[in-house]
């Protein structure tokens, strides 16, 4: 590689690992903090939090690295520009397209990093973010079962507990179920165990009774039944993760190219889905040399101007969101409807499209204005 090309490509590869740790940053707080309100929420402990959030940091980077190449590419090229380093290099003999060279190897080079986070960390992690999700699905104490507060486990369900004992043991026990209007519950006991099965958690209700008010036929009746021990099916509550499809995003690309019964029947997905998510996968490594161009490309476009180049800036910044706004109607249409996933390359193959009519535009031999006719008789430009 040439040195002018390896000094580009250092100055834009410098830029980027600026933007990239700034705007990761930015997503992963953001990501973060929702994360540690959920979690703590339920009872987590921090480490749970920091696994968790550690966890969908491929995704975020994923998403971040196109933004950051398109940043790096306008940024290095504005200041290229404004200390006339471009201008020397197009003096030199040096055209748009010899010039885009390294900013393309520089898009390339960014798109294998996303192609190794899409294509392999991704999946990895948000399988083993599934997984947990559903071990701390099935920890049904450090969800809702706390000593001395009321709880709502779910809509018309109260749920209070006095105690809980160090063995376990739920001390004064009371649950109230008015799902059903009609139909209303209230389960008191002295004591409660929780039971887990293979069917999901029980819970084993000792020395207590059940009060039930049923409205049938416009009047109200109240029954009460004592009992030695109940067993009480909480599993209906909450959601323990046993009924949950896996995502499609937690398999390899490879599987999804090519999905098995068992793959569709644990994520209940169709074929044509499985293909829309391996091919969007394919798809996202692309979008970063586009970003990378967008940023080079329209900032080559017009001269020189006392007032900097704000305008070639919020054109690239215009044709970024456009082609932004084209991947977002091509992913929808595909949601909708799975056999559509030829769509997704078309904002990548757009964006190619307006890259080359950009450079093609900047090439074109700039119109130099005639002078005008001197006077005659005093020498001087009419």
């Amino acid at each position: 590689m040439p040195r002018i090309d390896r000094y580009i490509l250092s100055q834009f590869l410098t830029l980027f690992g600026f933007f990239g740790l700034v705007l990761i940053s930015v997503y992963w707080i953001n990501r973060a903090v929702s994360l540690f309100e959920q979690l703590i929420s339920d009872g987590q402990t921090a480490l749970v939090v920091l696994e968790f959030t550690i966890l969908t940091l491929p995704l975020v980077i994923s998403v971040v690295l196109p933004i950051a190449a398109f940043a790096a590419s306008a940024y290095g090229t504005n200041r290229l520009a404004s200390e006339s380093e471009l201008v020397a290099m197009q003096t030199a003999g040096m055209s748009p397209w010899r010039l885009a060279r390294p900013v393309l190897v520089f898009g390339l080079l960014v798109a294998l990093l996303v192609a190794l986070l899409v294509h392999a960390l991704v999946p990895m992690a948000r399988g083993r973010l599934a997984d947990r999700q559903a071990e701390i699905a099935q920890n049904v104490g450090s969800q809702f079962l706390r000593a001395g507060t009321f709880q709502y486990p779910a809509k018309g369900m109260t749920l209070f507990i006095r105690n809980i004992a160090a063995d376990g043991r739920l001390e004064d026990f009371y649950l109230e179920d008015a799902r059903d209007p009609a139909d209303q519950s209230i389960y008191t006991a002295a004591e409660a165990l929780l039971v887990r099965t293979e069917q999901g958690p029980k819970l084993v209700l000792m020395q207590g009774m059940v009060q039930n008010l049923s409205n049938a036929g416009g009047q109200q009746r109240l029954s009460v039944t004592r009992f030695k021990d109940l067993t009480y099916d909480i599993g209906a509550l909450i959601d323990t993760g046993t009924t949950r499809k896996r995502d499609l995003r937690s398999y390899s690309t490879a599987r999804l190219l090519s999905p098995d019964a068992e793959l569709l029947a644990a994520t209940g997905a169709t074929p044509d889905k499985a293909l829309a998510e391996a091919h969007e996968r394919i798809a996202k490594p692309f979008q970063s040399p586009i970003a990378a161009m967008l940023g080079f490309a329209m900032l080559l476009l017009g001269g020189f101007s006392r007032f900097g180049v704000w305008r070639q800036m919020l054109w690239a910044v215009l044709s970024l969101i456009f082609v932004q706004f084209l991947i977002t109607a091509a992913e929808n249409q595909v949601a909708r409807d799975a056999s559509k996933w030829p769509l997704i390359y078309m904002p990548t193959l757009i964006g190619a499209l307006i890259c080359v009519g950009v450079l093609w535009q900047a090439a074109r031999p700039r119109r130099v204005a005639r002078p005008l006719p001197a006077d005659p008789q005093t020498g001087d430009a009419r």
